[in-house]
Order: structure tokens, then C-alpha cells, then sequence
């Protein structure tokens, strides 16, 4: 894992030590002991103790836009191991990239007990193509990027539509070879699984032989189900390039590629199954010395499988309970004495345990403007009611919204932990029987991955990302000036004008990174970061994007238009205008978030509302006269405020922190300067405060009306930047035709998204009713349902309804 320099370590809060002390009681307990694998089971638990496992899913409204129209989305947030909710954080990033991988959109979005909705209205400049939307935490910035939640979708530029067929050649082609266990090894009979797809990412049909040097055929190969398969062969020559694979496609075009390295030296792992519940896995290797190896499977970083395998003549076997295994996918990874890994081979166990979700409509046939009521509920496979968490989306169906969107139990219980697209990954999940069992197994061998180096485990490092539980962490960087040596052990200070008052403090750690917890922040707001110039006034700050810059190496899908559209194009493209014109100012109504009106600091000890008093046009004046807990004092280098000590019944010798609308002011004799009639409101902390990494001698906050700072000048070395906080929830808008006024409204209604509800719980034995209405245009439209239970089972539902033109 590669790790950032741009963040850094800081002593977490207690609600963070109280998260992470519960996440241990509940794991920790059943792996504590060492293990008989020379503490590798104990290692894995420990890392899985200290690094809980994180999965976002993402429910898309739609899996085609077009530019100008609005994207909506439902976040769900789960335990990697059991699906459950898991409320690690509260922040969730999504992002849309486009081809290259550039972000056109990012946001970052509230997450209240583990799930949270938000949505994008897409630039009517953005251009035709396919593009990828992704979602992470903080906390799952510290694995691989291909453990982020990531989906292809499709945006069409109907002003300016572009797009070509993409050209033919060789390049559209891939075909790829993975030995089982990870090596080809000289002398090893081994299995290689292959899988060949065309530019789409889809698997297509071919035949192939595998060529020694010489050119003689070794084997001989031919693709099953979605263009993948496995041969067995025993290579006899070591070296790159040993071995040429020569593949036929549709009979017509012939391409080669190079199988793997074959090694001098190694081991060979073979899983296969040895009756209805049992498996047998297989080690060979080279030497046929004695040798003691160590195998250890894991599902989903829970340990399943520990066993010491004794070699001889260079060979072990060990037979398998399948029901050791949770569902879904384990690792079977094989170390040797001196705990190296050297082997490791997928096994997927499809899933059993699924929500179900029924949707009832009234029926199934309706008019434009009519009314649509539909009851959920949820029950799990034995048909036992139960509680979850839904989201619905309703849309038309046409040619350009035919592919369907991402479903949660797929990714969940197969796809989050595969490398790559999955082809109907329904398949994996639903068919049985031997064809369907060996379709699986290509599926492990072809495209597996795992979530962690074994390095990590063995020998782990600090992770470099924290969660985020109560609210984003904003990150800035102090550095010397002129120069990026970091400045270490300097108080910076972050706050954003406002009537309510907020301020956050941090110490540079030895990266000279800063970092600030900020609750209740929604919006595009200033953000005011500077130093105490007591302290430091020379320092250079900079604002650090908490985006990954880490990025899967899974292709996007081709783009390309389908002249056979074009009426669906046009249609689309009229409908959107048609609701911009008509419905722009819906478009862009947001729920009021809930604010935190109190300070930092509490409840005052003095309070002062200046309109109630005499006004004075100079504020010596009105501190001298109204506040006796501030005492004024004029020196060498002008204005100094003592504020009284209460509880010594003194008062402090230095300045204490003074506050213009939340933003510190360290020279007083600007804030001595300011027009008192600008300030509404003074309060004060008679006592010392401890805040973070400082102490203040007492609190001196001044507001003005309008929380904007009044025109008042910062000081040049200090840091004002406009930053986006949590997204303000926007209100999903759908018209209504209750009564026959509404229902005759000349007012056309061409909404393609006829209904989005990301917040629907069902309860046990209560179903939930939903209604909506249709538009103005006849046609198909799919109702796709989506949840997750309080007890970590995942499903989805869909079905369709008509709506005609009113005889």
C-alpha cells in the first residue's frame, strides 16, 4: 500500500476512542490467542481488530443521464464481513470521473446510522461519454482503491452529442491467464484459468492451444460461460515467455499472447471439490524435502481455515468442511515456515441468506396524471417479517435506459470483492449445478484480488487515514516559507465567519500536517486558517483536498451512439428541456440542515445585546462601560484586554481569545478600531478555556448582524478559502394531481425519473405504503427497489407498470 504524505496522526476524541473500543469488545475476543500457525490466525485478527472492514454501496437512480438533468443517489454504508450497517462514518466521498479518470463532480455526504442520500446536477456543458461514479470513506482510503464502491454509467450530451463506433483491431480484444495459486512452476502439473473479453469488458467465444518453443501443442483449450475457462498443463521449461498462447475467435481472427512466468523453483495449490460439502486442497512443490507450510482462508478477513501442513515428497493435502466457510467469498492463502505467502486461490460459497422485498402495486396499467400506490415489505428467506432500510427509484424504460443499474445483494455478496466488471453476476448468485459451479470457479481463478497485503498484516504500520465519526476532517499543511519543509509543533487555528460560532484547533504534527474535526458543516462556506503571530507569522498554509487521488485500474467502458436511437435521443432531449423550462425552480430546493446554535464555548458568563444599551461610536467605550469582565489596557504597542479570572478571583495578565464572528483577531487594536454599531452581540468567558491543543485566557467573542465579518480586514498571512462542507439535501420534486384542477394543469409533465424515495423503512408485520403519479407520457416504466436489514441481508426487487394515453 502506498501511503500519502499529505495526512497525518492526531489523538482522537472520545466519542472515536469509545467507536473503536466497542468495535474491539465485539471482535476481538474469539481470535486473542496466538495460533498454532506461528501467530499468523492472531496477526489477521488483530489487523481485522484494529482495521474494521468498510463497504459502501451506492443506489443509482438511473444508469443513463443526460447533461442538465439531476443525478440522484442512496448510500449505504456495511461490516465487510456480515453486511451489516456499520455507522464507522459519517462522511461519505463520491465522485463522478470521467474516461481518464478526472473528476467531474465530487461531494462529500452526510451519513446518519450507516445510510445517507445525496445527488449531482449534471453540467449542461459535460460531454457524451461513459463515465464512472465512485464512493469511499476516509477510513477506506487506508486499502486499495479497488475497494471502493464503483459504477459505469452513461451521460449523453444532447447539444452537442459526440461519440464514435469504436475502430476494430486486435486491441479490442484481451485475453489474460492467471495460474491457479498465483505461479506456473517447472515440473508442477498446474490449472490456469483464462478469460477473454472484447472492448466492452463482455466475454467472447474462442478456441486455443498452448505452444512450447518449439511450437508443439501442450494443451489445448475453449471457453465456456462468459468467456471464461482453465486447462490444465505441466510446464517443462522455466523462463518468460516460455509458452505461447494462440487463440481462435468466431473462426475468423487469430491473436497470441504470452502465458506467465514459469518459475525454477516453488509451490502449486489446487482447490477442488471431493463431495457435497467437502473440499480438497492440494500443495506441490518442488523440493521433496521435508517441509512444514502453514494454510490459512479467510472470509472476508474472518478466519475460517488455520491448518499446518506437513510436505513430503513434496506434496500435502487437506480435506475441507465447506460450512467452516461463511457465504460469499473466502481467501485460501498458503505460507511457508517462515511465514511468506506464497500461494492464494478465491473460493466463492453462493449466498442463501437474502431480503426479500415485496412490492404490491394496486395494479398494473394506469393513465397519464394518475395516481400510483404501491405497499413494501420485507421478509427474509423464511419468510419472517422484519425491519430495513430502502430506497425506490421509478423511471420510463426505453432503448437508452434498457441496462440495469447496479443491485446491492450482487455487489455485496460477490462483485465488492472481485477485481473488474462482472458479466450477469445474477448467475453466480442464483444458478446451480455443475455447469454453474465451474462457471464460478473461472470466475475466482480469472478476476480475484484481496483487499490487503499480507505485509500489512504481518508486519503492520499505523494507518495513515482515520474515520471520521462526527463530522469531515479538514487537513492543511504549515511549511516554512519559500520552501515544503514542514513547520512541526505550531498552533493553527480554523474557523468561518458566521453568526454561529464555530472554531477548531490543532498542533502541526511532524509532517507539519494540521487537522480539524468539523460537525453540523453543510455547504460552500469560507474557511479562515491562520497562526497565532505571536507564535508564527511566517509559516505558509495550505488547504489539502480530502479526495483520493488513488484510482482502480478497471477500464470504462467503450462509448459509443446508436444511430437506431436517434427518436430516443430527440424524446429525451425535449423531455429535459421541457422540465427545465417549466420546473427549474424546484430543481434546486434544499432541506435545512440541522444547525448547532451554540458556541464552542458553551453558555457565556457575560451576554451582552448592544441595542438594548446606549450606544457609543468607539468601542472603548462600550467595553469600558458595559463589560465589567473585560478589562481595557493601553501599552507601548497599543490596546491589551485583561479579562477577570472568577475562580481566582484575579484577572490573567495576557489576552485572552478574541473572537470577531468566530474568527480570531490577535491584534486588538484593529478590533478597538471597528465601529461598534456594527456589533450586535458580545459575550465573554471569565475563566481560563481549555480548547484542543490551547488555552485561552478567557473568551472575548464579538458578533456582528450579519456574521460576515462587516468589511473587516484580515491579516495579510491569513488563509481565506472557500471549501465545500457535507452536500445540503436536495428536495426530490414530483407534481401532484390530487383534485381535477390540478389533474386539467396546461402545465406539461414529460418527467423521464417519475419518483425517487432514497428514506423508506419497513417494520416487522407493517408494511410501508408509497404514492406517487405518473406524467404526461405513456409508455413502460421500472420500479427498482433496493434495501438492507438491521440484520446485514441485502436484496432488491423490480417490476414494471404501463401507462396509457386516457381514452
Amino acid at each position: 500500500m502506498t501511503r500519502s504524505t499529505a495526512v497525518s496522526f492526531f489523538v482522537p476524541g472520545p466519542r472515536l476512542i469509545l467507536l473503536l473500543a466497542l468495535w474491539l469488545l465485539a471482535t476481538g475476543s474469539a481470535l486473542a490467542q496466538q495460533d498454532s500457525l506461528g501467530g499468523i490466525a492472531s496477526k489477521l485478527s488483530r489487523y481485522q481488530q484494529k482495521g474494521p472492514y468498510e463497504k459502501l454501496f451506492l443506489h443509482l437512480d438511473r444508469p443513463l443521464y443526460l447533461s442538465g438533468e439531476t443525478m440522484w443517489f442512496k448510500v449505504y454504508a456495511v461490516d465487510g464481513t456480515y453486511s451489516k450497517p456499520l455507522a464507522l462514518s459519517s462522511v461519505a466521498y463520491v465522485e463522478v470521473l470521467d474516461a481518464k479518470n478526472q473528476p467531474v463532480l465530487q461531494g462529500k455526504v452526510s451519513l446518519k446510522n450507516a445510510h445517507g442520500a445525496g445527488s449531482f446536477a449534471l453540467p449542461g456543458a459535460l460531454a457524451s461519454g461513459s463515465y464512472t461514479v465512485r464512493a469511499y470513506t476516509s477510513w477506506m482510503k487506508n486499502f486499495s482503491p479497488e475497494t471502493y464502491f464503483s459504477s459505469a454509467v452513461t451521460i449523453l450530451n444532447t447539444f452537442t452529442v459526440s461519440g464514435a463506433a469504436p475502430a476494430k483491431d486486435s486491441a479490442s480484444v484481451d485475453a489474460r491467464f492467471f495460474p491457479e495459486g498465483g505461479n506456473l512452476v517447472k515440473g508442477l502439473s498446474s490449472k490456469v484459468g483464462f478469460k477473454v473479453t472484447d472492448r466492452a469488458g463482455k466475454g467472447i467465444a474462442a478456441e486455443g492451444r498452448v505452444l512450447n518453443a518449439q511450437g508443439a501443442v501442450v494443451a489445448t483449450f475453449k471457453t465456456l460461460r462468459f468467456g471464461m475457462g482453465s486447462f490444465t498443463f505441466t510446464p517443462a521449461v522455466a523462463g518468460t515467455g516460455a509458452y505461447t498462447a494462440v487463440l481462435t475467435l468466431n473462426k475468423a481472427q487469430t491473436i497470441t499472447r504470452k502465458l506467465p512466468q514459469v518459475y525454477e523453483q516453488g509451490y502449486v495449490m489446487r482447490l477442488q471439490p471431493s463431495g457435497p460439502d467437502q473440499l480438497l486442497l492440494s500443495v506441490d512443490a518442488t523440493s521433496t524435502q521435508p517441509e512444514t507450510v502453514y494454510l490459512l482462508a479467510h472470509s472476508r478477513q474472518k478466519t475460517a481455515v488455520a491448518s499446518r501442513l506437513q510436505l513430503l515428497n513434496g506434496h500435502a493435502a487437506l480435506a475441507i468442511d465447506r460450512k467452516q466457510l461463511l457465504e460469499g467469498i473466502s481467501h485460501f492463502t498458503l505460507f511457508t515456515a517462515d511465514q511468506k505467502p506464497v500461494c492464494e486461490r478465491l473460493y466463492f460459497q453462493p449466498t442463501t441468506r437474502r431480503l426479500t422485498i415485496v412490492a404490491r402495486p394496486e395494479k398494473m396499467q394506469y393513465t397519464v396524471r394518475d395516481k400510483v400506490s404501491l405497499q413494501l415489505s420485507t421478509t427474509d428467506q423464511q419468510t419472517q417479517a422484519l425491519s430495513a432500510n430502502l430506497s425506490m427509484a421509478v423511471y420510463r424504460l426505453d432503448s437508452l435506459n434498457s441496462g440495469s443499474a447496479a443491485s446491492i445483494s450482487h455487489y455485496l455478496g460477490l462483485t465488492s470483492d472481485l477485481r473488474g466488471t462482472i458479466e450477469n453476476p445474477e448467475y453466480y448468485l442464483t444458478a446451480t449445478g455443475p455447469e454453474a459451479a465451474e462457471a464460478s470457479d473461472n470466475l475466482m481463478l480469472t478476476q480475484g484480488w484481496s483487499r490487503f497485503r499480507w505485509e500489512q498484516v504481518l508486519a503492520p504500520a499505523p494507518f495513515a487515514y482515520l474515520p471520521e465519526p462526527v463530522g469531515p476532517l479538514v487537513q492543511a499543511r504549515l511549511t516554512h516559507p519559500g520552501s515544503d519543509q514542514p513547520r512541526t509543533g505550531v498552533i493553527a487555528f480554523l474557523s468561518s465567519p458566521s453568526r454561529i460560532i464555530r472554531l477548531s484547533n490543532s498542533r502541526s504534527d511532524d509532517n507539519g500536517i494540521v487537522q480539524f474535526e468539523m460537525n453540523h458543516f453543510y455547504g460552500t462556506q469560507d474557511l479562515v486558517l491562520q497562526t497565532d503571530p505571536q507564535q508564527d507569522s511566517t509559516c505558509r498554509i495550505t488547504l489539502l483536498s480530502p479526495f483520493s487521488t488513488r484510482f482502480a485500474p478497471a477500464a470504462v467502458p467503450a462509448f459509443a451512439l446508436n444511430t437506431n436511437f436517434q427518436p430516443d435521443y430527440t424524446r429525451r432531449h425535449v423531455q429535459t428541456q421541457v422540465q427545465n423550462v417549466y420546473y427549474s425552480k424546484y430543481r434546486n430546493r434544499y432541506v435545512a440542515p440541522r444547525a448547532d446554535s451554540l458556541a464552542f464555548y458553551g453558555k457565556p458568563d457575560e451576554s451582552y445585546l448592544l441595542d438594548k444599551y446606549t450606544r457609543f461610536k468607539v468601542m472603548e467605550e462600550v467595553l469600558r462601560e458595559y463589560v465589567p469582565g473585560v478589562v481595557v489596557r493601553i501599552r507601548k504597542d497599543g490596546f491589551h484586554f485583561l479579562v477577570a479570572d472568577k475562580l481566582n478571583k484575579t484577572i490573567f495578565s495576557d489576552n485572552p481569545m478574541v473572537l470577531l464572528d468566530g474568527v480570531p483577531v490577535f491584534n486588538i487594536n484593529k478590533i478597538m478600531a471597528m465601529s461598534p454599531l456594527k456589533i450586535q452581540k458580545l459575550e465573554v468567558i471569565d475563566a481560563r478555556y481549555f480548547h484542543g491543543a490551547a488555552m485561552y485566557k478567557g473568551v472575548v467573542s464579538f458578533t456582528t448582524y450579519k456574521g460576515d465579518l462587516e468589511g473587516f480586514q484580515l491579516a495579510p498571512q491569513v488563509l481565506v478559502q472557500q471549501y465545500e462542507g457535507l452536500q445540503l439535501q436536495r428536495e426530490f420534486y414530483a407534481p401532484r394531481y390530487e383534485t381535477a384542477q390540478e389533474k386539467q394543469s396546461r402545465l406539461p409533465d414529460m418527467r423521464n425519473l417519475l419518483y425517487w424515495n432514497p428514506e423508506i423503512n419497513t417494520t416487522a408485520g407493517a408494511p410501508s405504503t408509497l404514492e406517487f403519479y405518473t406524467g404526461d407520457q405513456a409508455g413502460r416504466y421500472l420500479v427498482v427497489v433496493q434495501g438492507l436489514s438491521d440484520t446485514g441481508l441485502a436484496g432488491s426487487t423490480s417490476f414494471t407498470f404501463e401507462v396509457k394515453q386516457a381514452l
